[in-house]
Formats: structure tokens, C-alpha cells, sequence
């Protein structure tokens, strides 16, 4: 079964835990046609700059599929039941960490979750809510 996570996303930061400092905003828009997915992530911090990522994948448990910022990253995308988890390992100077993001939706399609699981974040939750 797979699920569909096209759209505009506004993080609720008061229903999310992280590990670290949270943004002031956090916001990503997705576009998924199955296998492909896309999300592109905008960051504002607590000191008022930003960041903008785009994350591509394919939801084929093929190795290769992933990419950052135009750069192929070491990673999978894959259903399991209704979740998505993508797993990618990525490169900060000289410290490679692991992330697996587990994203789920809600029955009424209005609230996004990714949640990591067993990874360099365990613990740490986004809840989105839809705004398009």
C-alpha cells in the first residue's frame, strides 16, 4: 500500500520534539507520484537565517535512487505497510551520520509525521500540517 504526500507542509512546532535547538519555522513541499518522491525543505533558525534543502528519492529500496542538493547521497526509500521510511547516510565535514525517516499520514490526509527511528536523531518528531 502506498500513500500519497503531495502538497505543502507548515511544521507545528509546538507539537514537535527535537533534539536540538528548534527553528523558528519549518516548512517542506513534496511532490510524489509514486516511485518518486521530491521535497524540497525550507529552515528558518532562531537567529533568522536560512536554509533550503531538495531531497529526491525513489520508494524502490534501490540503493543509488537518493540525492541532496543535486549530489547522490547513500540511501534507500521503502514502504513498509502505509509508512515511508527512507534511510540515507550523508557526509558533514568529516562525520557521516545515519538517518532514517519514518513519515506517516494521518487518516484525513491533514497532518504529516516524520518521526526517526534507530538512528543519529532517534527521538526526534516533525508534525506537519497540511497548508495548501
Amino acid at each position: 500500500m502506498t500513500v500519497n504526500f503531495n502538497g505543502s507542509w507548515k511544521a507545528n512546532l509546538f507539537r514537535s520534539t527535537f533534539l536540538g535547538p528548534a527553528p523558528s519555522a519549518l516548512s517542506v513541499t513534496i511532490g510524489h507520484v509514486d516511485p518518486r518522491l521530491q521535497e524540497e525543505i525550507f529552515v528558518i533558525k532562531t537567529d533568522a537565517s536560512q536554509d533550503r534543502a531538495v531531497f529526491h528519492c525513489e520508494t524502490s529500496n534501490r540503493p543509488g535512487t537518493c540525492s541532496l542538493n543535486g549530489s547522490t547521497v547513500r540511501g534507500t526509500a521503502r514502504w513498509e505497510a502505509s509508512e515511508l521510511v527512507i534511510e540515507t547516510w550523508v557526509h558533514f565535514g568529516s562525520r557521516e551520520m545515519h538517518f532514517r525517516d519514518c513519515w506517516s499520514l494521518s487518516a484525513d490526509a491533514r497532518i504529516l509525521q516524520m518521526e526517526h527511528r534507530q538512528d543519529d536523531l532517534h527521538g526526534q518528531r516533525i508534525v506537519f500540517e497540511r497548508s495548501d
